[in-house]
Protein backbone atom coordinates (compact mmCIF):
# COMPACT_ATOMS: atom_id res chain seq x y z
CA UNK A 1 0.00 0.00 0.00
CA UNK A 2 1.31 3.45 -0.92
CA UNK A 3 2.41 5.85 1.77
CA UNK A 4 0.60 9.18 2.04
CA UNK A 5 2.50 12.40 1.53
CA UNK A 6 1.53 15.75 2.96
CA UNK A 7 2.14 18.85 0.87
CA UNK A 8 2.12 22.15 2.72
CA UNK A 9 1.75 25.49 0.96
CA UNK A 10 2.57 28.85 2.50
CA UNK A 11 1.68 32.06 0.73
CA UNK A 12 3.68 35.08 1.78
CA UNK A 13 2.47 38.67 1.85
CA UNK A 14 4.38 39.22 -1.38
CA UNK A 15 2.41 36.41 -3.07
CA UNK A 16 5.35 34.02 -3.09
CA UNK A 17 4.27 30.41 -2.55
CA UNK A 18 6.49 28.00 -0.64
CA UNK A 19 5.73 24.32 -1.06
CA UNK A 20 6.98 21.66 1.35
CA UNK A 21 6.58 17.89 0.86
CA UNK A 22 6.42 15.91 4.10
CA UNK A 23 6.75 12.10 4.29
CA UNK A 24 8.39 11.75 0.91
CA UNK A 25 11.81 10.95 -0.44
CA UNK A 26 13.52 10.74 -3.80
CA UNK A 27 11.57 11.47 -6.94
CA UNK A 28 8.26 10.83 -5.15
CA UNK A 29 8.57 14.40 -3.80
CA UNK A 30 8.90 16.00 -7.20
CA UNK A 31 6.32 13.69 -8.77
CA UNK A 32 3.78 14.57 -6.07
CA UNK A 33 4.06 18.29 -6.77
CA UNK A 34 4.62 18.51 -10.52
CA UNK A 35 0.93 18.85 -11.46
CA UNK A 36 0.12 21.69 -9.11
CA UNK A 37 3.36 23.48 -9.94
CA UNK A 38 2.27 23.66 -13.56
CA UNK A 39 -1.06 25.16 -12.50
CA UNK A 40 0.44 27.66 -10.03
CA UNK A 41 3.25 29.00 -12.18
CA UNK A 42 6.96 28.83 -12.82
CA UNK A 43 9.27 27.27 -10.21
CA UNK A 44 11.54 30.13 -9.17
CA UNK A 45 13.87 28.14 -6.92
CA UNK A 46 14.13 24.64 -5.48
CA UNK A 47 15.85 23.33 -2.36
CA UNK A 48 16.17 19.56 -2.14
CA UNK A 49 16.81 18.53 1.44
CA UNK A 50 19.09 15.59 2.40
CA UNK A 51 16.11 13.24 2.71
CA UNK A 52 15.54 13.58 -1.04
CA UNK A 53 18.78 11.69 -1.68
CA UNK A 54 18.13 8.89 0.82
CA UNK A 55 15.97 6.89 -1.60
CA UNK A 56 12.53 5.39 -1.48
CA UNK A 57 13.17 3.22 1.58
CA UNK A 58 13.08 6.24 3.90
CA UNK A 59 9.80 8.14 3.55
CA UNK A 60 10.46 10.98 5.98
CA UNK A 61 11.96 13.64 3.71
CA UNK A 62 10.90 17.11 2.79
CA UNK A 63 11.29 19.33 -0.24
CA UNK A 64 10.76 23.06 -0.47
CA UNK A 65 10.12 25.08 -3.60
CA UNK A 66 9.26 28.68 -4.30
CA UNK A 67 6.74 29.27 -7.06
CA UNK A 68 6.22 32.41 -9.07
CA UNK A 69 2.56 32.89 -9.97
CA UNK A 70 1.51 33.17 -13.62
Amino acid sequence: MAEYQKIEYRIGKDGKITETVINGSGVSCTNATSGIEGALGEVESQELLPEYYEGEENATGTEQQSLKQK
